[in-house]
């Protein structure tokens, strides 16, 4: 039968390294014993809140609830061709080992996702995204249990709803719980080198394979973003924002060269992180907070810091960035247990 573990200690479950508590924490090894923690959960009427790895939460008090943490850890072949294989990943396995298993079986695909911080549940709830490739672009099912229904779904690509850092998983977050992940990978795929300074980067490796390219880009993050075994971190705390070609033209007006994409006539996405730099919070720290020297968009847990301190930190930065900009940053990380979500 599954535990059910009480004032559960949440610190070693949450990539910042908030230490809170959970009043009840289970791990599931199965879609049955997810259901059972749900029912048992329903039953009693308390709050529940399904994560993996906690790498893109922040707690910003102790959850009065029931926190489950599923771990469901296989991987397995589901259709291969000639050119391509079609893996189904259950949602416990991490990230970064899925990654490392594809390239060492040289399946194209996952490369410019390395080192991302997380599980592959999380995956299609983020469209997690880095160097010009995003999870919807290789994902081809998501296999996911109905939190109203208590029925698993497979959920077409399409039927996901997939935008920006955005899924109907994550807009719906009470409803779907994510079982598994079903990737179309390629055997003979093509680098995507096509993302800031990557291909420069790229072109210095001796053999420039498909490990060559998951190692440029290990590389190339811990340069920019801190591990978070050392400094607590959710990655991309906000969002980077698109807006109105008025707006995007009176802050060139003002600054000059402004690094941007255009995403059609009238949407112009701007880099979070140069607003928030030009803003002035850049390597910026108040007491256990602060901005990561290289990449403001990250902002670090640099000792023993509350959830509601790193909350309130980032309350500041877009304050900061909304009234020098005119710009509404639109936070990345979700917020557990508070009011304003």
């Amino acid at each position: 039968m599954l535990k059910i573990h009480k004032n559960h200690s949440l610190k070693n479950n949450n990539t910042f390294g908030v230490d809170i508590a959970s009043a009840y924490f289970a791990e599931p090894q199965s879609a049955d014993e997810i259901k059972f923690a749900l029912e048992y959960a329903q039953e009693r009427n308390w709050n529940y809140y399904v994560t993996g790895e906690g790498s893109n939460l922040l707690y910003v008090s102790d959850y009065d609830g029931l926190i489950i943490r599923p771990r469901l850890n296989n991987i397995a072949i589901s259709d291969e061709s000639a050119s391509e294989i079609l893996l189904n990943v259950q949602a416990g396995v991490n990230w970064d080992q899925f990654v490392s298993y594809c390239v060492s079986n040289n399946w194209y695909g996952t490369e410019n996702l390395s080192l991302i911080p997380g599980s592959v549940g999380a995956a299609p709830v983020q469209n997690i995204g880095a160097y010009g490739t995003e999870a919807k672009e290789i994902i081809e099912f998501v296999e996911a249990l109905d939190t109203r229904t208590m029925k698993i779904e497979l959920l077409s690509n399409n039927n996901c709803q997939f935008g920006y850092r955005d899924s109907i998983f994550k807009r719906s977050n009470d409803r779907y719980i994510v079982l598994g992940v079903t990737f179309r990978l390629q055997k003979n795929g093509t680098f995507r080198l096509d993302y800031g300074n990557l291909k420069e980067e790229f072109s210095r490796m001796p053999d420039q394979t498909l490990a060559d390219l998951r190692e440029t880009v290990i590389n190339i993050r811990r340069k920019k973003l801190p591990d978070p075994s050392l400094y607590g971190n959710a990655g991309s705390f906000f969002k980077n924002p698109v807006v109105h070609r008025n707006l995007f033209e009176s802050i060139r007006h003002r600054y000059g060269k402004v690094p941007h994409y255009e995403m059609n006539s009238a949407k112009i996405k701007i880099p979070a992180a140069w607003l928030i730099e030009k803003a002035g919070w850049k390597g910026k720290r108040h007491s256990n907070v602060g901005t990561w020297p290289t990449q403001p968009l990250v902002i670090v847990n640099y000792g023993n810091a509350s959830g509601i301190e790193i909350y309130e930190f980032s309350e500041m930065v877009r304050q900061s960035v909304l009234d020098t900009f005119n710009i509404h940053l639109l936070r990345e990380v979700t917020l557990i247990d508070i009011s304003e979500n």
